[in-house]
């Protein structure tokens, strides 16, 4: 659970801009997809290689 923890003379957008911070940085949304259907463990390998390929890519032609 995450909890955040309001300053004294905070205001409370910038509380919410930190909860929604965490939130992301967290993955709940992303995890709770996930789990909705169950995926093949050689299905969830093909992602992640094919998600390394695409950053190993994009850093590659970063540093021409």
């Amino acid at each position: 659970m995450i909890k955040i923890e309001i300053k004294e003379g905070e205001n409370i957008e910038r509380a919410l801009k930190r909860y929604k911070r965490k939130h992301r940085n967290v993955q709940i949304m992303q995890n709770l997809r996930e789990s909705r259907y169950f995926t093949k463990p050689s299905v969830k390998r093909r992602r992640e290689v094919q998600k390394a390929e695409y950053i190993q890519g994009l850093r590659d032609a970063e540093n021409v």
